[in-house]
């Protein structure tokens, strides 16, 4: 039987300036520039202007569609603090020194070599396939569809094989390898024949898997060698380098790019300050065109000068929200940072991570007011100089667990603790999880076994049997 019934039903809608501060909220420094520079490419009304030395401590103006009617000025849209002065220096980053980059130094080596065009085709299709750390995870059957499909040439397995042993004694060695077992066996061939240098070929070639689990004991029966003679192989084998592609900057991957700081926290006369650079960005203004335009329009009957009005107050209306938008990612960018701040206040005096507090994002939304999704927005991708390094904000954000006095200590603190009690372990007879138990007790945590194992996968400490040493 069908029913028929009225039910209400509250909806919140968010207005077009709240949907674009959230979005700029999640942008660093320079996506944000970015933006501001695609909103002027975008959007006709704005002009790029710098201000006169008469105009620099103006505030900014609100848009209104009555300034247009009753007064002749534009006015000003201002995206930089109130004592701006375009006679001040930029702010100056720290860069990456610019190298080599890796895959122009190996296509450099490909380039010296007696090959066909093929061979050349191929081979540079190979390097461009490698990993930014120099190993080759693709499949040599998809380089040879890609090959085919991609760069128009065809080849075989076995010529991607034969291109691939030639990049494999490029520079730096062990380039080119699919896994590590290889890339270190690359790497210890070009080393002179010693006969260490033997055995560490021997124990990569043929029983990788009981060195990588720290066998000793087997490895010596089944090569037949002393204690002695493992140890000096084991030093050949940890001297090479696993990540070949790391020996040379690529200062065109994007993980070179310099990190800009959203904040800077200076200590100074026993105060922490807080302030937030200036953005890199031009003066935002409405174009005197448009402006004129709009006013022509205003009293107009004609159908064509009513659309055009029109399309202007949209233009007009976007820049009044992108403006106001920005201040208000301002505004909350500051304020989430100095209520961190004032959280942490112990600990950004001398930056020791035993005063660091635990802290969620509820805490820092209970002291701000906002919601917990802004705070996250806020915490995201954003950067903090301090007088002892630079800082994600994710960073100073952990769970907290108590200590043997019913003190609540933050995660990190206790990571800390137990990195220590590995760094001063007897690395002959290492402590296993139930013994670090122990350890971090008579620091006085109170710590759970399955909270040491939980911790130490973070932190990369291997377990017992993997951290023992000859």
């Amino acid at each position: 039987m069908l029913k028929q019934g009225l039910e209400l039903k509250q909806t919140q809608k968010l207005s077009p300036l709240q949907i674009l501060t959230i979005k700029l909220l999640e942008l660093p420094r320079q996506e944000l520039e970015q933006r501001v520079r695609k909103e002027l490419e975008e959007n006709p009304v704005l002009d790029e202007e710098q201000p006169s030395e008469t105009e620099v401590d103006e505030k900014p103006r609100e848009v209104s569609l009555s300034e247009y009617k009753e007064d002749d000025s534009i006015p000003s849209y201002r995206l930089r603090p109130d004592n701006y002065n375009s006679r001040d220096e930029r702010p100056q980053y720290s860069t990456f020194s610019v190298k080599e980059s890796f895959s122009q130094s190996l296509q450099e080596q490909l380039g010296y070599r007696d090959l066909t065009e093929h061979q050349y085709a191929v081979g540079s299709f190979i390097i461009g396939s490698l990993d930014d750390d120099g190993y080759l995870r693709r499949s040599i059957d998809s380089i040879v569809d890609d090959l085919s499909f991609r760069a128009n040439v065809y080849a075989t397995e076995e010529d991607v094989l034969e291109m691939l042993g030639v990049i494999q004694e490029f520079e730096p060695a062990g380039v080119g390898a699919r896994d590590l077992r290889e890339c270190l066996l690359l790497q210890i061939r070009t080393l002179k024949r010693t006969p260490e240098v033997e055995i560490a070929e021997k124990i990569l070639k043929n029983h990788f898997t009981e060195f990588t689990s720290k066998h000793f004991n087997k490895i010596m029966s089944r090569l037949n060698i002393s204690e002695d003679q493992l140890r000096a192989a084991m030093a050949k084998i940890l001297k090479l380098n696993p990540l070949p592609g790391g020996q040379i900057d690529d200062s065109y991957n994007d993980k070179a790019q310099q990190i800009v700081p959203d904040f800077i926290l200076e200590y100074m006369d026993g105060e922490l300050e807080l302030s937030m650079p200036r953005f890199s960005i031009p003066e935002l203004r409405v174009n005197r065109k448009y402006a004129e335009l709009l006013m022509d329009a205003a009293n107009s009957s004609e159908r064509e000068k009513k659309e055009a009005a029109t399309f202007v107050k949209k233009k007009l209306d976007s820049a009044k929200w992108f403006v106001e938008a920005i201040k208000q990612r301002h505004n909350t960018l500051y304020s989430t940072m100095k209520a961190i701040v004032d959280y942490q206040h112990e600990y950004f005096i001398d930056g020791d991570e035993t005063n660091l507090r635990p802290m969620v994002l509820k805490d820092i939304a209970e002291k701000t007011g906002f919601d917990i999704s802004t705070i996250s927005r806020v915490v995201n991708s954003k950067y903090i100089e301090t007088h002892f390094g630079i800082y994600s904000l994710k960073y100073f954000f952990s769970e907290g667990l108590e200590n043997q006095d019913g003190e609540e200590v933050s995660t990190r603190e206790l990571k800390k603790a137990l990195q220590e009690c590995v760094d001063t372990e007897d690395k002959h007879k290492p402590l296993t999880d139930d013994e670090l138990v122990d350890k971090m007790t008579e620091k006085g945590y109170k710590v759970a076994r399955r909270t040491i194992a939980k911790y130490r996968d973070q932190l990369g400490i291997p377990k017992a049997r993997l951290r023992r040493e000859l």
